[in-house]
């Protein structure tokens, strides 16, 4: 009854195949063998037009060299207060912009609303060098809350970024698992809707260890090519990193992958509402279930062999919870099994 996390699972047989079937004879290196050219033109089909891509090996990497690439002296970034480039990156997106400050936008579960972000980044007049310059808005997609922005929403927080000309950016780490979600093409989800750049995660969704940056504005991609190497994240083996995404792609793999993640989800989230002791705490979307459970509960669930983490309470479900209560996230992935789930619900 592994809930922890995604990133606990191992990689998909499919992906660990193609691993050791490039493993043998020589390529080309740095991102330049028929391999690395075969998943550039495969990126280039699923998002329906030319695109740059740049391979890395950490999400934490794509966010920080995405943000980079947008910066500019005394930069301000947008974000949710919850998101994980605010709270989860030890400051790498600081430090690899060279001094970016990421400024928090509230809103419910996860997601910003698009008023605060306006009223936000109209804090930073352009012509006061005291306060510093926006630089970028960044959302993330699945939110840190396991909530997913509707194509109308990522549209609407489009046009806030640019009406003040600034790129938007898409933390994909979950990006599979929205898309499904949402019933969306990549298209759809991101530049159709004035996304500018994205962090397109396969790790978390049966990858060994595959992310990358990808680009719709290929007047950028020259100057990522030396951010990307100045930051330690240019594999000279880089079809290493190939070979998983061209397994992730095949027969639709990536997206059969997260329907069973989300399929697994919504058992739990199902089962958790129908609990006499535990409740959810708020819609689940996609493959994280955030459940409020009894602390006796969640104590003979962990004894019982479940693991998942606690979480803390957001703002805006501050106040909500019973003494006796907790928060606590569950996430399914790929190799979740139903039969772990209905162990679970049976008790909880």
């Amino acid at each position: 009854m592994i809930f922890s996390s995604d990133n606990w699972a191992g990689a998909h047989p499919a992906i660990a195949e193609s691993l050791m079937a490039h493993t043998g004879g020589y390529a080309s290196s740095y991102g330049t063998s028929d391999l690395d050219r075969k998943v550039e033109k495969k990126f280039a089909e699923i998002f329906e037009r030319e695109v740059a891509v740049f391979f890395v090996g950490t999400g934490t990497a794509a966010n920080s060299l995405a943000l980079a690439t947008a910066n500019r002296a005394g930069g301000v970034v947008f974000c949710h207060r919850e998101a994980h480039a605010i709270a989860d990156e030890c400051g790498a997106p600081e430090f690899f912009s060279h001094g970016a400050r990421l400024k928090p936008v509230d809103g419910p579960r996860g997601k910003m609303e698009v008023a605060r972000l306006e009223a936000e980044i109209r804090r930073f007049p352009l012509d006061n060098v005291q306060g510093g310059q926006p630089t970028a808005v960044s959302l993330t997609q699945a939110t840190e809350s396991g909530t997913i922005y509707s194509l109308a929403e990522i549209e609407a927080i489009a046009a806030v970024s640019k009406a003040h000309k600034l790129p938007l950016h898409m933390d994909g780490a979950r990006f599979a698992n929205a898309l499904v979600s949402l019933d969306a093409t990549p298209a759809e989800m991101t530049w159709k809707r004035g996304v500018d750049l994205v962090s397109f995660g396969g790790t978390k969704n049966g990858c060994w260890c595959a992310e990358a940056l990808v680009l719709f504005d290929l007047s950028k991609a020259h100057e990522m090519h030396f951010l990307r190497k100045r930051s330690a994240q240019l594999f000279s083996k880089s079809r290493f990193v190939s070979a998983q995404f061209d397994a992730y792609f095949a027969g639709d793999l990536w997206l059969n992958l997260a329907r069973h993640a989300n399929a697994m989800a919504a058992r739990l989230a199902e089962g958790i509402t129908a609990s006499k002791t535990s409740r959810l705490a708020w819609q689940t979307d996609a493959n994280e279930v955030f459940a409020i459970l009894k602390k006796d509960v969640a104590v003979s669930l962990r004894q019982q062999g479940a693991m998942f983490y606690d979480w803390p309470v957001p703002h805006d479900l501050d106040g909500t919870l019973a003494p006796d209560e907790g928060l606590h996230r569950l996430v399914t992935s790929f190799a979740t099994k139903a039969d772990d789930v209905g162990r679970f619900l049976s008790a909880c």
